[in-house]
């Protein structure tokens, strides 16, 4: 069995143990072995980290990766304006062929920038073999992978009933579960319209298909007005929340709501930079911290905001301050005396709070022994980063993609020395360029 020591870093664990401002990581396979200030092993390749800031591998806990090909073409889009272009338009022409090579080339991307497990939320797979192409792809890529199969949303044909009255496909899920047994790095789970954006019948099939099926079901909850307004009260009375059901971005639920999901241990996934580009609102960060607990994170689409995870922990910690600030100044006049949410707590939301969404927190999101070997290794000599006075500060507002010098998976290094190990892009890119160009010109815009 292959063993690795990584020796003479910086360790920020986001563990009980603490940080070690300098030590050896030992990896065993696919595994942790131990983290300690100084290691011996004699028989272990051993790899030279000194200068370098190695933290757990980063979890992007909500992307629609199938819009890879569509870098920034809805980057001044609204809300409203995304539904329109991208659902009921450009997602129309999707064939199997470009929902692969998006979903490859955007893992590989989050790959590249740090992100070891990428919960990808599809939801433009209107057959089996979209589905096939898309998870394939994540295998190929290398990451770690959270499938949750989604549905459709074009507008209705005549004579076919509209998506959210459309029960969730419980035999393709099925499907999928069977096909992918076995697979270490991939898990298949649902993602369901919710109240929000179904109807009524079609929210208490989705719940207790999710839970029967042993599923964490992830669905979107705001932008505009609810289709079922009462749906979470008639969820809740049925007795089907619980630690399986992610909110994300959870615009117009009620403080009182946000308060008894949260004691149920229903996890949460903002999106800060998409939704204060598209108008959701504020993210929930705040009223979140209110009530004692924390979002994970999610790039949720990079066409239109940036693919990576530590550019979605600045945005969404700046925002929060900034509404912290602006209250305190509203309450009292003045500048307040400190900060009300630190740097630390934001690199929580893209390790901790991701492994927590995923129920795989015994597996991922910190470093710790017994645990995956998912891990970065930052390149803290570069010039935007010197000096090193906090580890954690220099991670959260000074890292960029050109520090990211080597990840790790599973034991596996996917990147090192700021190349990524085991694929040649040039033809993945030539592909997505021309799925991006054979599906704008489709719907000439």
């Amino acid at each position: 069995m292959t063993r690795t020591l990584i020796k003479g870093a910086t360790i920020i664990t986001m563990d009980a143990q603490g940080d070690l401002p300098q030590g050896d990581i030992l990896v065993t396979g696919d595994s942790l072995t131990e983290i300690a200030p100084v290691i011996h092993a004699g028989d272990a390749q051993v790899v030279d980290a000194t200068g370098f800031i190695i933290i757990p591998g980063l979890v992007n806990a909500h992307m629609h990766t199938w819009q890879t090909a569509l870098r920034g073409l809805a980057s001044n889009w609204t809300l409203l304006e995304y539904f329109k272009n991208m659902h009921a338009g450009l997602a129309t022409v999707f064939e199997p062929q470009d929902l692969h090579v998006a979903t490859l080339v955007g893992a590989l991307n989050q790959l590249n920038c740090g992100t070891t497990t990428l919960a990808d939320w599809c939801h433009n797979n209107p057959t089996p073999e979209h589905n096939d192409a898309a998870i394939a792809a994540l295998l190929e890529s290398g990451i770690r992978a959270a499938f949750f199969h989604g549905t459709a949303k074009p507008d209705p044909k005549p004579g076919q009933k509209p998506f959210w009255e459309v029960a969730h496909p419980r035999a393709e899920i099925e499907r999928l579960l069977k096909a992918q047994q076995g697979q270490p790095l991939l898990n298949v789970h649902a993602a369901v319209l919710g109240p929000h954006y179904s109807t009524l019948e079609v929210a208490l099939h989705d719940f207790a298909m999710a839970r029967e099926l042993g599923l964490i079901a992830s669905l979107h909850q705001g932008g505009g007005p609810a289709r079922t307004p009462d749906g979470w009260e008639q969820l809740e009375a049925a007795g089907l929340l619980g630690d399986h059901i992610n909110i994300v971005h959870g615009h117009a639920l009620s403080d009182a709501q946000l308060q008894r999901f949260c004691a149920l241990g229903m996890s949460f996934s903002a999106a800060a930079e998409s939704e204060m580009t598209q108008g959701h609102g504020y993210p929930i960060t705040g009223r979140l911290r209110a009530v004692g607990r924390a979002p994970s994170l999610g790039v949720d689409l990079e066409s239109a905001v940036s693919g990576d995870m530590l550019t979605q922990a600045r945005v969404a910690l700046g925002m929060q301050r900034a509404l912290d600030n602006a209250a305190f100044r509203e309450a009292h006049g003045g500048i307040p005396p400190t900060s009300t949410v630190t740097t630390r707590e934001a690199l929580s939301w893209v390790t901790v709070e991701g492994a927590r969404m995923l129920k795989q927190s015994h597996r991922i999101g910190s470093l710790a022994a017994g645990k995956q070997a998912d891990l970065v290794m930052i390149r803290a000599t570069d010039l935007n980063m010197q000096p090193v006075h906090d580890p954690v500060s220099s991670v959260v507002t000074q890292t960029s993609l050109a520090n990211i010098d080597s990840v790790m998976v599973a034991g596996r290094w996917k990147k090192r020395h700021g190349q990524l190990l085991g694929v040649d892009l040039k033809p993945h890119l030539e592909a997505l360029r021309a799925s991006g160009e054979k599906i704008t010109k489709a719907l000439m815009l």
